[in-house]
């Protein structure tokens, strides 16, 4: 039997244009936790449980909205039948929740999702991994990326990491005339799951790498792969060709948007930008800005094929064909004399116009 959390609100702040919010603190667990349905008219709303620690919960509310917003974009440009959603997990301490506390939290997130009836299906996100959506699952059926021996899919990571390269190709063809990675300068901010496969990937294809991370036990992997090693306030304004945000968002804000020194952005964190207004300050300069809901759909276009039954290398042609979607965008908005970020949403905007 599903244990009742407290409602804390289900009413959308002025302005936003969502569907739906729930807000609950957990029964278990006494942890505020939330779900934005941002839409549904192309399918359930799928989006990733993302675990952070906030200064004050609303602050992980609004993050909800944020990124709930951005999934329905990221889901219509990618072709896939699905709406956006995101569950934010506020952890009631700067370190990750561990042990009964962690299970607690999930099993209460686990009920949230229950009790939206399937119009929000989760996933993996930013301090979560498949082994949390196993206990999540014990509680709904509304649960995709759960591990291969389960009947999932496993780790979308890899998929995301593929489709961030593919798009960073793309960028380099607009900004310097070839898609090589070869000789490319790169940082790559942020090292979990995402980014550190992202800096082994571009290590491989001869990329120049520099890697960055708020935790300093991640040097190893500079070491490892025998990369530059940068602090995240250095490496965001660093004098490179290429800075990839593969953290948690608003990376790019107005205190540093003018000390950015790179020629191109494209990474896989969400919400890069703290204010989309953003956009048009790096187009001024001569930055080219990588609209993220477009970079990273690797991951739920892996996730994606959980839920429909396609396969692996039907879901593999889709991420690299990010690179076809990524040189479209920067096509029209080269014509439309527009940003990026507008071109991008564009994009989305008339399947969405489509289906209503």
């Amino acid at each position: 039997m599903m244990a009742l959390a407290t409602p804390v609100g289900r009413a959308l702040p002025d302005g936003a244009d969502h569907e739906e919010l729930a807000v609950v603190r957990g029964e278990r667990s006494g942890a505020t936790m939330s779900v934005a349905i941002h839409s549904t008219l192309l399918g359930p709303a799928l989006g990733g449980a993302r675990i952070w620690h906030y200064d004050r919960d609303q602050d992980g509310v609004a993050d909800s909205l944020r990124l709930a917003e951005a999934m329905t974009y990221k889901a219509a440009a990618a072709g896939l039948d699905l709406g956006g959603g995101k569950g934010v997990i506020c952890s009631p301490t700067p370190d990750a929740p561990t042990g009964e506390l962690r299970r607690a939290i999930l099993h209460d997130f686990g009920d949230l999702v229950e009790s939206l009836g399937g119009r929000y299906i989760t996933a993996e996100d930013v301090g979560t991994a498949t082994e949390d959506m196993v206990e999540i699952s014990s509680r709904t059926t509304h649960v995709t990326g759960l591990p291969v021996e389960r009947g999932g899919v496993g780790d979308p990571s890899p998929f995301t990491a593929a489709g961030v390269q593919a798009a960073m190709r793309a960028a380099c063809a607009h900004a310097f005339g070839s898609s090589a990675l070869a000789g490319r300068s790169v940082v790559v901010i942020g090292l979990g799951h995402v980014g550190e496969r992202l800096a082994r990937g571009l290590t491989e294809v001869g990329a120049d790498v520099t890697v960055s991370d708020i935790q300093s036990e991640k040097r190893a992997l500079a070491r490892e792969l025998d990369a530059r090693w940068l602090e995240p306030d250095a490496a965001i304004v660093a004098e490179l060709d290429v800075v990839a945000p593969c953290a948690v968002g608003g990376a790019i804000h107005a205190r540093n948007v003018d000390s950015l020194a790179c020629r191109v952005v494209c990474g896989a964190a969400n919400n890069q930008l703290a204010d989309e207004r953003l956009a048009d300050r790096l187009h001024e300069r001569g930055i080219l800005f990588t609209p993220d809901f477009i970079v990273n759909a690797g991951g739920l276009i892996n996730v994606y094929r959980e839920l429909h039954g396609t396969d692996a290398a039907h879901a593999t042609r889709l991420v690299l064909g990010i690179e076809d979607v990524v040189a479209t965008i920067f096509a029209e908005a080269t014509e439309r004399g527009t940003t990026p970020l507008a071109a991008a949403r564009a994009h989305a905007s008339r399947r969405l116009d489509a289906a209503r």
